[in-house]
């Protein structure tokens, strides 16, 4: 059904093929996987610690991607040499501060917030991409960095008004933001030979050996007693499904659509998961909430959907 591309071949794909149903389904679950994630984890923290639920659920993905890739028939093998230095330095900002950021976060923010602040990261990683590979700064991405600042202002200058509780979370939800937008950067710059769902695979386990001595130096409790049922549906569904399933989908898809429809599944998400934590969760949104999400989300979408046009040149 996929056709299996290496991370090159993606870099080179051709965008400009059609869009059929199935692509579009694939994209509503991709949404559906990654947005409810975010409050399954909320849900999970209830009972257990951010390093026992950023283990269980990593391992639970780690286990679901590597059914799916043997499934698929694809290879998981990776150059020995840098390249395993390259995937284990990538872990730690794709999976390590990403996965650590994001759930500490939840503890002392609401998650709602955490999520909008989290999907900035297109806007940080353009601007880093300016700072360090001098790409141009489009007049989009302008406009796009002036209303992410615009937006975290409104969501963080009154909640630091109020206490420092709030604003702790909303910072270590940047940074969740910034260690995505330092992997997917570091990503293109170490050009990992290998299968890119494999490469995924590798960071992702590594990622699972981290929190397992994280667990073990600060004496995570891991609950033997029995959980609730919520809290073993939100474990799994944030492994299997968050993890797991939603990488496999990505990688599958991001070779498939063009470059704008692939973007526009990636803003689903975080409307898909502030839904589901208002839902889930109870949250509610006060109008400086609604305010800076409108902000950051229209501030993402400057930098997700550019216009059509031909690569000038081809990955070498």
């Amino acid at each position: 059904f996929f056709k299996q591309k290496t991370a090159y071949e993606i870099v080179d794909c051709d965008w400009s093929s059609d869009v059929c149903s199935s692509d579009l389904l694939l994209l509503a679950a991709l949404s559906f996987c990654w947005g409810l994630a975010w409050p399954a984890m909320r849900i999970s923290l209830y009972e257990l610690s951010p390093w026992t639920l950023r283990f269980f659920g990593y391992s639970l993905g780690a286990l679901t991607l590597f059914a799916l890739i043997r499934i698929q028939g694809r290879s998981l093998a990776i150059p020995y040499g840098r390249a395993w230095l390259h995937v284990i330095v990538a872990s730690f900002f794709n999976v390590v501060s990403f996965g650590l950021c994001g759930t500490f976060a939840q503890l002392s923010a609401s998650t709602s917030r955490v999520i909008i602040i989290n999907y900035s990261m297109p806007i940080w990683a353009s601007l880093a991409a300016w700072l360090l590979f001098r790409e141009h700064i489009t007049p989009r991405i302008a406009l796009g960095l002036a209303l992410c600042i615009g937006g975290l202002v409104v969501l963080v200058y009154p909640v630091w008004e109020a206490s420092l509780s709030e604003p702790i979370g909303l910072m270590l939800a940047m940074g969740c933001a910034w260690g995505w937008a330092a992997g997917t950067l570091y990503m293109k710059w170490a050009r990992i030979q290998g299968d890119l769902l494999a490469v995924t695979f590798w960071q992702i386990v590594v990622g699972v050996v981290v929190f397992a001595i994280g667990v073990l130096i600060f004496r995570s409790p891991i609950a033997f007693e029995p959980l609730k049922w919520r809290t073993i549906l939100a474990v799994l569904f944030a492994g299997t499904f968050g993890t797991g399933i939603a990488y496999f989908i990505w990688f599958n898809i991001i070779g498939r659509l063009p470059t704008a429809t692939a973007s526009l599944g990636s803003l689903a998400n975080p409307v898909v998961g502030v839904l589901g934590s208002i839902v889930l969760l109870g949250e509610t949104l006060s109008r400086n909430d609604m305010i800076g999400f409108a902000l950051i989300f229209s501030a993402s979408a400057c930098v997700l959907l550019p216009q059509r046009q031909k690569h000038p040149e081809r990955a070498r």
